[in-house]
């Protein structure tokens, strides 16, 4: 029984425009029970785009490129906010994200090729401050499986890898310097990346399931073995 068809390698789900990055309450749930993903390595993620490379900012503040955060690893790449409180938006991205974390940390022939990166849609609330705040332990988790959490300096600087990734966002309603409410409109997108920072698949709210992420990577590092050989 098939849950998604892979075209062109992007998971096309029938889901329904994100109001502050989620589907509406009462959305059908696309997910059939009892569906069992495609065993790693059976089929073939294809190359989407290039992930864009810019100037920023890592939770201690210091400054970098996106690259150092997009190659030479399997990446796992979501833009988020840190006061989106939609429980089918980012808190869910981070939820499952989390629970993936651990099982690459528990498993040797993961351990050392993944890690997670988040950058925020906001660096006007979303300092690189309030990004440690948000990650909290696994900011602080150096010695295991990293996830960074990322900001920019500027809108302006963030525009590029927005527009790099094909991530809209919009703001639903002006924000102010006291204002902390869930005001961005955005389609809830988690990135694959191969190790060289190509883009092979791209998840929606509806199909962001730990397993088939995890078998996803078991086959991006299945190919990279096969090109050694």
């Amino acid at each position: 029984m098939k849950r998604f068809v892979r075209a062109g390698s992007v998971t096309f789900a029938a889901f329904a425009a994100c109001v502050a990055c989620a589907a509406p309450p009462g959305a059908a749930e696309t997910t059939q029970p009892g569906f069992v993903p495609p065993a790693p390595g059976t089929y073939k993620l294809e190359h989407i785009m290039r992930a864009p490379d810019g100037e920023v900012l890592d939770s201690d503040g210091s400054v970098h490129r996106l690259a150092e955060f997009s190659t030479g690893k399997i990446t796992l790449f979501s833009f988020i906010y840190t006061y989106c409180t939609d429980a089918r938006g980012c808190p869910l991205a981070y939820q499952t994200l989390r629970a993936l974390k651990k099982r690459v940390a528990q498993d040797p022939a993961l351990h050392g090729k993944v890690r997670f990166v988040s950058m925020s849609f906001d660096p006007q609330f979303d300092t690189p401050q309030a990004m440690r705040s948000y990650g909290g332990m696994d900011v602080r988790d150096t010695g295991g499986v990293r996830w960074h959490f990322l900001t920019t300096a500027s809108s302006r600087q963030l525009v590029p890898l927005l527009d790099g990734f094909g991530q809209d966002v919009s703001v639903a309603t002006p924000q102010t310097l006291d204002q902390r409410v869930p005001t961005l409109s955005h389609m809830l997108k988690v990135y694959l990346l191969d190790a060289g920072g190509s883009v092979r698949e791209i998840y929606s709210t509806s199909f962001l399931h730990q397993q088939v992420l995890e078998n996803d990577i078991r086959t991006l590092l299945l190919e990279r073995a096969a090109r050694q050989k």
